[in-house]
């Protein structure tokens, strides 16, 4: 009698621990916070572990692994909660594919093939493919494109000619930089060396009740959204950003697209769907494709995002993305808060992001309680 109510009332403390949920559940995003031990098989686990749940009354909970070792308890052989979560290994080889491609483009040799680079990381060709655009949003292909892009629009800014750039960059020849030029600069590489100059960028400036806000748009999208107090001072701010190029005011068509984006700030429930010029590595658009995801009238913590793209320790990476968001509002950064719920550091001032936050709740509040309404029988 006295153990099976024993047994009852541990069974009764793992249920009702939250920590027992996840592990039901398989919970890769609580691996690392905490690992579980099953008493009649001697061996701890990660939250995520795919194996049969055991009883309630036979599992415990360890902060770290050392603790469950410390208990008496060795690794699941499935699981493996002592070697690094499945997640990081993965990114830890897409990390050395993607140096593998740099090096490459910087030696300006030949990219290795899908083949050479899976071989290297030890995977096969298809699941290495899918996990590289996974993790980084772009196929090996295309982030060897954008490092040559990088590597191309370095030369040319040096000044030498515009042979010797796309060679040093690692294109085999002219014909093949040049069939991609507009998608690789934007431009004709000699406009660019140029300093961009002639290249024609529309721009508006308007009100919202953030202050002045000035949208502008290259031939690719929306190259910048910017907030502040005094319009004279945004306007410098893109002539900073693009001193050679030919700034041009918006015709009545362009301002009709800066009253969707005020419209967006007044009203963010109704959403925008904008073609984005959003420059970046591989890392900062994956962050910023997950602030495009959290819904109007909700924060994340820095933690909770990074653990969102699926590397939880890179929380100061995710924190420095955010602060390199340069288009405003489009790309929610103001919907990231400290762990604590505080507000942090803005780009474009923190009380902005205080009434963003606040008006996006309220707008939140209304569509819920409209939904609500609409459901009540006449």
């Amino acid at each position: 009698m006295k153990t099976s109510s024993r047994n009852t009332e541990l069974a009764a403390a793992t249920l009702n621990d939250p920590r027992w949920a996840a592990v039901l559940a398989r919970d890769s995003a609580a691996d690392g916070t905490f690992y579980f031990s099953v008493k009649t098989t001697g061996v701890y686990c990660r939250p995520s572990c795919a194996a049969r749940p055991a009883l309630p009354q036979n599992v415990a909970f360890h902060a770290t692994c050392e603790d469950a070792e410390r208990a008496g308890f060795r690794p699941c052989k499935r699981c493996k909660p002592d070697q690094p979560a499945l997640a990081e290994q993965h990114a830890e080889k897409v990390t050395e594919a993607c140096r593998l491609i740099e090096q490459s483009v910087s030696a300006a040799s030949a990219v290795p093939s899908l083949d050479e680079l899976a071989a290297r990381v030890g995977l096969s060709a298809y699941h290495f493919h899918r996990l590289f655009k996974s993790i980084t949003g772009v196929t090996p292909k295309a982030y060897a494109t954008a490092q040559r892009a990088t590597r191309v629009r370095k030369e040319l800014g040096r000044g030498g000619s515009v042979t010797e750039a796309i060679f040093d960059a690692g294109y085999n020849s002219n014909g093949r930089f040049y069939a991609e030029s507009n998608d690789v600069l934007g431009m004709t590489p000699t406009k660019y060396r140029a300093g961009g100059v002639d290249a024609q960028i529309r721009f508006a400036v308007g009100e919202c009740s953030l202050g002045a806000i000035l949208v502008a748009q290259s031939e690719r999208g929306i190259c910048a959204v910017l907030i502040g107090d005094d319009a004279d001072l945004l306007v410098r701010d893109l002539q900073d950003r693009f001193p050679r190029a030919n700034l041009v005011g918006g015709d009545a068509d362009f301002e009709k697209m800066v009253a969707k984006v005020v419209g967006f700030i007044e009203a963010p429930a109704l959403g925008l769907d904008l073609p984005l010029d959003v420059r970046g590595t591989a890392f900062q658009q994956r962050v910023w494709q997950a602030l495009r995801e959290i819904p109007p009238g909700q924060t994340v913590s820095y933690t909770e995002l990074a653990k969102r793209i699926g590397l939880p320790k890179a929380v100061r990476a995710v924190a420095g993305a955010c602060a390199a968001n340069a288009i405003a509002v489009l790309i929610p950064c103001h919907r990231v808060v400290r762990n604590d719920g505080a507000l942090s550091g803005y780009r474009w001032g923190v009380e902005r992001k205080r009434v963003l936050i606040d008006k996006e709740a309220k707008e939140a509040g209304k569509a819920v309680q409209t939904t609500t309404t609409r459901k009540v029988p006449a």
